[in-house]
């Protein structure tokens, strides 16, 4: 007999990946899901079975008993939706990234959930896929000698930078950042999911174990299908995307690249799916899940303190001290940005 009841808000594709995972799962049960799109809602119940449907999902957390609410809808929404859902006697919340707007919002979802004893997760699956967990492996096993330096490129800072900004934190063991050094730039209204994000940006991260991380955005990349780089004293770990190696690496003595075997280093399943069923695991056992809230804000804190570097035109030390969003401060105030925005 299934342990968790669960609701999904949010029925397009995220809240899908989110179904597959609760699917693989012998423990809960989807009960409900709530979406105002009656198309998408009825789909989402055709498919994966779930009986009740509601198009306010304020309704669906007054009137089911759940233990575990997905939420799977634009990043301006989450704040509301995990309000309301730490405060309405479940166990769990799994959310979609990134988890707010601006730093206030991250915090005060964060902290409702604290207050109402709810665990919370943020989706940044990537955690559970091969290349990316071998990287880490690799990276502090010897094969590259000490780590020093952390890299990645991105479309931006907020909708892709936040699954970097999280890896570097995972390849650097959930290290603190000491501070953050930033610039960017709005040279077009740019949105992702209705959140403005730069055209361009720069942000160099400094941990307290020592390492560095240097995160590119707008326009830039590697030139060979790279997505993150880790370089050690003596050797470098390259991770792919696409067609190219999904991971390669160079370490002392080694002349050709090397691409290891990524066959068992995870579960199979995917990565969206490994991660719901981490949570899932974490509630039975008490554990933290991988995809913890306090490493996702730690990962949060880095993108709003490059907005704030920018602003200030400094090294910003942290925690950071402002709640707003400097990029969209910036923009309103018209400090950066074409007059049409």
């Amino acid at each position: 007999m299934a342990q968790f009841k669960v609701g999904v808000i949010g029925c397009g594709g995220r809240g899908k990946a989110h179904a597959e995972g609760y699917q693989a799962s012998a423990d809960v049960k989807m009960v409900a899901c709530a979406d105002p799109m009656d198309e998408g809602r009825a789909a989402f119940m055709e498919e994966f079975g779930v009986e009740k449907g509601y198009a306010d999902y304020q309704e669906m957390l007054d009137k089911e008993d759940l233990d575990i609410v997905s939420i799977c809808t634009w990043t301006g929404m989450h704040k509301d939706m995990v309000v309301a859902a730490a405060s309405s006697g479940i166990a769990a919340i799994h959310c979609e990234k990134p988890m707010a707007t601006n730093w206030g919002d991250s915090k005060e979802l964060y902290q409702a959930c604290v207050d109402n004893d709810v665990v919370i997760t943020f989706c940044h699956q990537r955690r559970f896929a091969a290349n990316y967990a071998k990287a880490r492996q690799l990276a502090h096993d010897g094969t590259i000698g000490q780590l020093v330096r952390v890299e990645g490129a991105c479309p931006n800072l907020f909708d892709w930078g936040t699954h970097w900004y999280d890896m570097f934190c995972f390849y650097n063991n959930e290290a603190a950042a000491e501070w953050v050094m930033g610039q960017i730039d709005v040279e077009a209204e740019n949105k992702v999911f209705d959140a403005l994000v730069e055209t361009s940006g720069l942000a160099w991260i400094h941990f307290k174990s020592g390492v560095d991380g240097l995160l590119a955005t707008g326009g830039v990349s590697f030139g060979d299908g790279t997505r993150n780089r880790l370089i050690g004293t003596e050797g470098m770990i390259e991770v792919g995307g696409g067609e190219e190696p999904p991971l390669r690496f160079k370490g002392k003595g080694d002349a050709d690249w090397v691409e290891p075997d990524l066959q068992d280093v995870v579960p199979p399943g995917g990565d969206s799916v490994l991660a719901t069923l981490d949570l899932i695991d974490a509630l039975k056992n008490g554990r933290e899940p991988e995809l913890s809230g306090r490493k996702a804000l730690q990962a949060t804190e880095l993108i709003f303190a490059t907005y704030e570097s920018s602003r200030r035109r400094a090294k910003i030390h942290l925690p950071l001290d402002v709640d707003d969003s400097a990029l969209v401060t910036m923009v309103e105030e018209r400090l950066i940005g074409p007059r049409r925005i």
